[in-house]
């Protein structure tokens, strides 16, 4: 009896309403189903055998292998980079190839890029005046791949067509599904000033001392993806949209000047040779320290060797496993301090790099803020895999390879420096360094989709930096995006657009994405529902390559939250989330039929009383409100059938905690926005 009464009770609630709704709305023109709370089906790829519905990888889910052999020497006094390569190609796919793309990103530095006539953003608010210079008054840089040779494993030349940063090798005939194809190449090209254009690789010239810091990527020709999403990803690379890679082992060998200090992707097979006796103990040290860094080549070290340039070279030896890039850092004036980090059962060295011009801020914060940002992202989505991690001090930049990355935040010469210098060093740090997780290992089409890396790592980023300082100004908290997202509309692009056809670049791919999902934790799912399905997707999806779709489904498969509102709204529209209170409204109850109830009731041919003991919630602003309504203190023991109720069905320890509840509210909101 006591399941029937309030299940009639809701049912004439909601027929109550159903009604009152029916009285309001004008007759509506036909159309398509613009709910929208609508399940998300059209805006979505379909599910299938490689990309499953539940979000996981299917049955049939594969992903090619790329492995690299390479031997690339520095050349300091020309800033040059040589290099030649081995590359075999494992065809996993099901799919016969006849050609390969191979990504020449270093061609869109080339003289006759279109890089810098394609730019939504307008001419820059200030250039210096080197910067100015060499853009618009001398001959433009020349850049680019210089392509020596393209061949066989045999020394067949292959042919080959250039298309600005794409190149594709013709082969003479198909690899077929499941077979092994090795090729090589050689090339060399002129390395750019990062400094001019805030390039992603380059390196920086110190008048002061007449030395060269080297921040290299992007170095060598590497395979584009192929995949059974999207065939191959051959978008070019316009200097925006990032990479997409596919993973592999890499073997390379890096020649420098023999006064150089070096580190990079992967383990450094050679590193007690590389240093002096005194710094490999210093090494041997810091792997054990897990409290404070360890100084490995000091500060006296570095501006001894700034003094002086080698005129015999060394070749630094890397191995890496299942990486999908590599990158490198190399100069005579560095600095180099480690430490240890626990990460589950084993230590991972977080390790910074950095010019004297880098302290005292670099010495004092960079190795701790890795250590804290590897501690944290293990613990929100699965524990670091690599044995590294490299925070390198690099002059207005903030990009990420696997295992190391460049970071800005340089104090003023007299080493003093601001406290937007600190949180910005601080922030950027742990943004690059956790980009191990997203996308070196959760691996992304970054040339398609923007935020599926930099979205989920600036929403990572911030548990991380509130770890480490709490209260420190995150850039992914709600209120940040404000503005952004109430602004002029013509200026403002969906999440869910390709990484070159965005306005506004840094809200729309970092900000608005981790602003969303720290709502969805704190406000939509709760930590626990969230923190789970957040770390089963990273966990399903780690060294493989998701598409939107599974994240999205797996933080719904994961939660048992419907979210496809929230996808919908907040990714795939530039709606504004402007809600307002319209009116508050206060009831009493009272078994007096209301007018409402009579109108329902005469809709199905019935009377008030037909629907038996009931209770009705009256506004009382309405014509049905009497003051006698007032009277009724406790609607449990002074409304007569409640009481009845309450009596037969619950017991005296249930009926101690019922609450006196005299008033309800209704409060009714609309979406101005």
């Amino acid at each position: 009896m006591k399941k029937l009464f309030f299940l009639l009770f809701i049912f004439t609630i909601s027929l109550s309403s159903f009604a009152q709704e029916k009285e309001k709305q004008e007759p509506a023109k036909a159309h398509y189903n613009t709910n929208r709370f609508k399940q998300l089906r059209e805006e979505v790829a379909t599910p299938n055998t490689y990309h499953t519905a539940s979000g996981k990888p299917g049955k049939d889910y594969y992903q090619q292998k790329v492995d690299y052999k390479m031997n690339i020497l520095l050349d300091d006094d020309k800033q040059r980079i040589y290099g030649d390569e081995v590359i075999t190609y494992h065809n996993n796919s099901t799919d016969d190839l006849e050609y390969l793309w191979v990504q020449l990103d270093q061609n869109m530095q080339a003289p006759d890029s279109k890089t810098p006539d394609i730019n939504a953003n307008g001419p820059s608010v200030l250039y210096r005046p080197k910067q100015f210079a060499q853009q618009f008054l001398g001959k433009p840089f020349d850049g680019g791949f210089k392509i020596e040779y393209v061949k066989d494993i045999n020394d067949n030349d292959l042919p080959y067509v250039i298309n600005r940063t794409m190149m594709r090798i013709d082969l003479p005939q198909p690899i077929k599904a499941g077979e092994t194809y090795q090729f090589k190449t050689k090339w060399w090209y002129n390395i750019v000033d990062h400094t001019l254009a805030r390039k992603r690789s380059g390196y920086e010239h110190f008048k002061k001392d007449g030395n060269n810091a080297y921040i290299i990527a992007q170095f060598y020709p590497r395979l584009a993806v192929y995949n059974n999403d999207e065939g191959w990803q051959n978008m070019q690379f316009w200097g925006r949209g990032e990479f997409a890679l596919e993973f592999g082992d890499f073997d390379v060998n890096i020649t420098t000047p023999a006064d150089h200090i070096l580190d990079g992707t992967g383990h450094l097979l050679n590193r007690k040779e590389m240093l002096t006796n005194k710094q490999w103990k210093r090494w041997q040290k810091a792997i054990k320290s897990y409290d404070e860094p360890v100084v490995v080549v000091t500060q006296e070290e570095a501006e001894k060797a700034e003094k002086s340039k080698a005129t015999k070279t060394k070749t630094w030896k890397f191995h890496a496993d299942n990486v999908r890039d590599f990158a490198f850092t190399s100069s005579r004036k560095y600095i180099l301090d480690a430490m240890g980090v626990k990460i589950g059962d084993k230590t991972v060295i977080a390790e910074s790099i950095y010019p004297k011009e880098g302290n005292p801020l670099w010495g004092e914060l960079s190795t701790k803020v890795v250590k804290n940002t590897l501690e944290v992202y293990s613990d929100e989505l699965f524990d670091y895999p690599y044995h590294k991690a490299i925070s390198v001090h690099a002059k207005q930049q903030g990009m990420e390879y696997p295992m190391i990355c460049w970071n800005y935040g340089r104090p003023r010469p007299d080493g003093t420096y601001s406290k937007r210098t600190r949180n910005g060093m601080i922030g950027v740090i742990t943004h690059e360094v956790g980009h191990n997780w997203f996308p070196m290992i959760v691996n992304s089409d970054e040339r398609q989709w923007t935020w599926m890396d930099e979205g989920l790592n600036s929403f990572t980023e911030i548990l991380a930096e509130q770890k480490f300082e709490k209260g420190f100004p995150s850039r992914g908290f709600p209120h940040k995006v404000v503005d952004y997202m109430k602004g002029d509309q013509s200026r403002i692009t969906p999440i869910m657009a390709q990484s070159n056809n965005i306005y506004n670049f840094g809200m729309n791919g970092y900000s608005k994405p981790a602003a969303g999902l720290y709502i969805l934790r704190e406000v939509v799912m709760g930590h626990d529902l969230f923190d789970k399905a957040f770390s089963t997707y990273a966990k399903r999806w780690k060294f493989k390559h998701p598409t939107p779709e599974d994240f999205f489904r797996t933080m719904e498969d994961a939660s048992a939250v419907d979210l496809d509102w929230f996808w919908r709204g907040w990714f795939f529209t530039t709606d504004r989330v402007d809600i307002g209170v319209k009116g508050v409204k206060k009831f009493v109850v009272t078994t007096k039929p209301t007018t409402r109830a009579k109108k329902m009731a005469a809709a199905y041919g019935m009377k008030p009383e037909d629907f038996g003991p009931v209770l009705f919630l009256v506004d009382t602003d309405s014509e049905d409100y009497t003051k006698d309504m007032e009277n009724v203190k406790d609607p449990a023991k002074d409304i007569k059938i409640l009481k009845d109720f309450i009596a037969e069905n619950y017991t005296p320890e249930e009926q101690k905690q019922l609450k006196n509840t005299k008033y309800f509210y209704e409060i009714i909101f609309e979406k101005p926005g």
